[in-house]
């Protein structure tokens, strides 16, 4: 099984380019089954979850193209059949927008109920009430989400909390629905909004992205379109972030510093510099890191998705740091592990009080999760000595060739199958 092998203590220093948004990325790829005509992606992340989510609609007859690394051409002219339950999927938290891909343009969808991370209960309870209220029958069944409506008919949906997933799954099945849809307690995240530009470009007529309140009126098909997917926050968050914890200076290149605001601003309290132009943030962490305190919300607060790799940084920082995880009940399960590198970390329910340490050692470590796993090798990059991350899958469902923009970056890090190349990776660097 692959590792990470890491020899820390090395500032990383330079630059590293960002990728599209993965989060962004799921669900267009799944919303582009909804029209007969072409469409092409561009700055589409090559991960695991991505390629997973391009095999599940190939599954079901839509002609998929790689026409380049990062871009694809698909037609789902010839899609014929709307179960998905292919193995692939199942591992993917994202397998839940397909309901609302085709269910909208379908009317009818059965769909393996999603994997992915097991970060917290995240329930699709808000995702049914929309496409109930939208006039569909959804039952769950061996394993299954099974939706099916005779017609669609827009409504007036509350959500309960300001939930991503449901907010772009009931924008996609009533952007083909009849009449009006007004949703309101809606998730505002850059990537909402890049979806909802994204079924604009294929004929939907969706407002108030960004916002409180989305309106849509439905239209009868979609047609073809050309869109380039927006740079990844938590990507370009977790490069800052490293740069914070190796005292390093990273310049991250093909980024929108609007997105980055609330992660720049906790920079800076902690004692970094921070320099922005139109599309990059550099960051310039000199001297110790100073204690603050982070509680996780919704966009435009401070995201889940960044918690762990700001708790790693904060474990190295002087004083008595408070983090709290509003979105996720188990989100500190990676505590356990950087606890053995040597961090003083107490987990009272939802709230982690961290005791700053001079520094990490090398260890033997997991990843529990994605982005548990990116902040556990910030901390092999940090810490002094050696140290190996397990479980890596994690990390390559949403960071596309982690160890080598780290490596290009200075760090000392390779990926690893073998005790041979481990030990060959240890006497390289002794």
């Amino acid at each position: 099984m692959n590792k990470y092998v890491i020899q820390g203590g090395i500032p990383l220093v330079g630059e590293v380019e960002i990728g599209g948004a993965k989060n962004a990325a799921l669900p267009i790829l799944a919303a582009s089954i909804m029209t007969d005509d072409t469409v092409y992606i561009d700055n589409m992340p090559d991960e695991s979850d991505t390629n997973a989510m391009l095999q599940a609609i190939e599954s079901i007859g839509a002609i998929v193209e790689r026409t380049g690394r990062h871009s694809v051409k698909i037609n789902a002219s010839q899609v014929k059949d709307v179960t998905i339950d292919n193995d692939c999927i199942k591992k993917i938290r994202a397998s839940y927008y397909l309901i609302g891909a085709l269910l909208g343009k379908y009317k009818r969808a059965r769909v393996v109920l999603p994997g992915g991370c097991n970060i917290g209960l995240r329930p699709i309870d808000q995702h049914i009430k929309g496409f109930t209220a939208l006039g569909a029958e959804v039952n769950i069944e061996y394993g299954n989400i099974d939706a099916k409506a005779d017609k669609l008919v827009g409504n007036h949906i509350y959500l309960d909390m300001p939930s991503v997933g449901a907010t772009i799954n009931i924008m996609m099945t009533a952007a083909m629905a009849e009449g009006k849809t007004i949703i309101e307690n809606v998730a505002k995240e850059p990537h909402v909004v890049d979806f909802a530009n994204f079924l604009n470009s294929m004929g939907a007529n969706i407002k108030g992205a960004g916002t409180d309140v989305i309106r849509i009126k439905g239209v009868d098909k979609f047609h073809g379109t050309e869109y380039t997917i927006i740079p990844d926050q938590i990507e370009a968050g977790t490069f800052m972030m490293a740069a914070a914890a190796t005292k390093g200076d990273i310049t991250v290149k093909n980024v929108i510093p609007k997105h980055l605001e609330s992660i720049s601003a906790k920079l800076v309290e902690m004692g970094c510099q921070i320099q922005e132009s139109d599309d990059e943030v550099r960051v310039v962490a000199t001297k110790r890191l100073s204690h603050t305190h982070i509680k996780t919300l919704p966009y435009p607060g401070y995201p889940t998705d960044m918690q762990p790799q700001i708790t790693v940084a904060l474990g190295l920082a002087t004083g008595i740091s408070i983090v709290t995880e509003s979105v996720f009940e188990n989100r500190f399960k990676y505590v356990d592990e950087l606890t053995k590198m040597g961090a003083s970390i107490k987990v009272e329910g939802s709230t982690a009080i961290i005791e700053g340490v001079e520094k990490y050692t090398g260890a033997s470590i997991s990843a529990p999760d994605l982005r548990a796993g990116a902040a556990l090798v910030i901390a092999g990059l940090s810490a002094e000595g050696f140290t190996t991350v397990e479980d890596i899958q994690y990390i390559e469902r949403g960071y596309e060739d982690f160890e080598m923009k780290l490596k290009d970056l200075g760090a000392h890090i390779e990926k690893v199958d073998t005790d041979r190349e481990l030990q060959k990776f240890k006497l390289k660097y002794a």
